[in-house]
């Protein structure tokens, strides 16, 4: 009998093995992780709570256990023990108990939400077995109807019974853990009050059925890949992975916010990641050549002024080879290419061939502005200089300047002092550099083009400029505001 019960519990470990593999190849639609199995070997105190009261007993098992998410589990015990019992004066006995169980778990401490690692498991469990006992009794005495002395056997073969029960465990590393734990198991059966070998009278059950008591101590231990699988989900908090999905999410924004190579443009926006120092970038990060010779900004003495066709330029951006102007000093009269280029010219209206490519083609710098600030920084002067000596080498070009605030305050305070920061860069060029106010198109946008989120970025706070084209009309001033601060 003992081996049918080992080939039942093996064959019910088998089915609950081969379910997990079938659930494992399904799609997983959950954010619930791979992990590990536990095996485990028990001992403690088996004593039966009937008619006869028990004297010392044992009983020692070993089982496997598997989590069906954070809360719930399964688990296959196999027992083997003995108890005894005696009642001082005309009764006793002692029995071999042996059983198989499949317990449903319950782990009480997971319905809470947090993300901390579960130092102790609470659990309550219910599970449903078969079990064979061997019970050797005496009876004597004068209580007895049938005999004076009564010895027996009694053997209960592949008998049912429940087996409710509760326990407590410690994780002391990702593999092992410890417990203490009691399960009860509640026979069925015709014997069901026959495990301390007494009824009160031959036939005669007693009131309450006998059951068989297990307290032990436990020792686990988690089989599996840990670099592949998590622990069992009992151990692991519910809010695990979406805390862990929250932190990535966090990392990821603020690596998108950091500005790598330090050139002004966050990591988010930078198309290049590598710019060298010091070098001049556009709003995406690239490193700027504004007049498109093949010198960068950084590295070009002359970076406003292209080459015209037939020019060449050296490692510094600067024409080895100018050739004359109309109006310089040896130009002569007018050639028929240069009748070409008036004529080009004309039809180009405001955007000047040169070179293959047009003025409004060319990127040019924006410079930044202080908090409530409309006062261009000493550092910007020497960007608008260059942007001066472009404007005076053409004479026909006008130009756009846009002024931009960050995104704090109120709409009409950053209207006002969007058209501030543009007037302010205007009177600058017609005051330092002479170059007449009616080639300006002052347009002023407030708060409403942003080039990075955050709200309060100096990169927000700015002028831009770019070649105006003959549908470029001025903005009329916006209506005055009271200034406040942080804008």
């Amino acid at each position: 009998m003992t081996r049918r019960i080992t080939l039942a519990a093996v064959l019910i470990l088998a089915l609950l093995i081969n379910a997990n593999a079938q659930k494992g190849k399904s799609k997983n639609t959950g954010p619930k992780p791979r992990n590990m199995w536990e095996i485990g070997a028990n001992g403690g105190y088996l004593f039966y709570s009937g008619d006869v009261p028990s004297e010392f007993g044992w009983a020692a098992g070993v089982h496997f256990r598997k989590s069906l998410d954070h809360a719930f589990s399964l688990r296959a015990d196999l027992l083997y023990g003995m108890a005894q019992g005696d009642n001082g004066t005309n009764r006793m006995f002692d029995s071999k108990w042996t059983s198989g169980t499949i317990f449903g778990i319950l782990s009480m401490n997971n319905f809470s939400i947090d993300r901390r690692s579960r130092k102790f498991n609470y659990y309550i469990m219910i599970g449903a077995g078969v079990n064979r006992f061997e019970t050797n009794y005496v009876n004597e005495g004068t209580g007895m109807s049938h005999t004076e002395r009564e010895r027996g056997t009694i053997m209960m073969d592949m008998a049912p019974h429940m087996a409710p029960g509760a326990g407590f465990a410690v994780r002391l590393n990702k593999r092992l853990n410890i417990g203490a734990e009691y399960q009860g198991m509640i026979l069925f059966g015709r014997r069901a009050d026959l495990l301390d070998g007494t009824e009160l009278e031959k036939g005669i059950r007693s009131p309450f059925r006998d059951i068989a008591n297990y307290l032990n101590l436990r020792i686990n231990y988690n089989i599996g890949n840990p670099s592949r699988k998590s622990e069992p989900l009992y151990w692991v908090s519910p809010g695990d992975v979406v805390f862990n999905e929250l932190d990535e999410l966090k990392k990821q924004q603020d690596e998108a916010f950091q500005d790598s190579d330090k050139d002004g443009v966050i990591d988010l926006l930078d198309q290049e990641d590598d710019t060298p120092p010091n070098a001049e970038v556009d709003t995406k990060g690239r490193t700027l050549d504004s007049d498109k010779d093949g010198v960068p900004n950084y590295r070009d003495k002359e970076p406003y002024y292209p080459p015209r066709a037939g020019e060449e330029v050296d490692d510094d951006g600067v024409v080895i080879n100018p050739m004359p102007r109309p109006g310089a000093p040896g130009a002569g009269g007018v050639t028929e290419e240069r009748v070409r280029e008036i004529v080009d010219e004309v039809l180009s209206g405001y955007n000047l061939s040169e070179s293959g490519s047009t003025v409004a083609d060319w990127f040019l710098p924006m410079i930044h502005f202080g908090t409530n600030s409309s006062t261009v920084k000493y550092s910007d002067y020497g960007t608008l200089a260059g942007i001066a000596r472009m404007m005076t080498s053409n004479p026909s070009l006008r130009l756009v300047v846009e002024g931009h605030t960050d995104q704090t305050g109120g709409e009409a305070v950053n209207a006002q002092l969007s058209y501030e920061r543009a007037k302010a860069v205007v009177d600058l060029f017609e005051t330092n550099y002479g170059i007449s106010r009616g080639r300006f198109v002052i347009l002023w946008k407030g708060k409403d083009v942003a080039l990075v989120p955050q709200s309060s970025s100096y990169m927000n706070r700015r002028v831009e400029f770019r070649a105006a084209g003959p549908n470029d009309y001025e903005m009329a001033p916006p209506s005055a505001g009271e200034k406040q601060d942080g804008y």
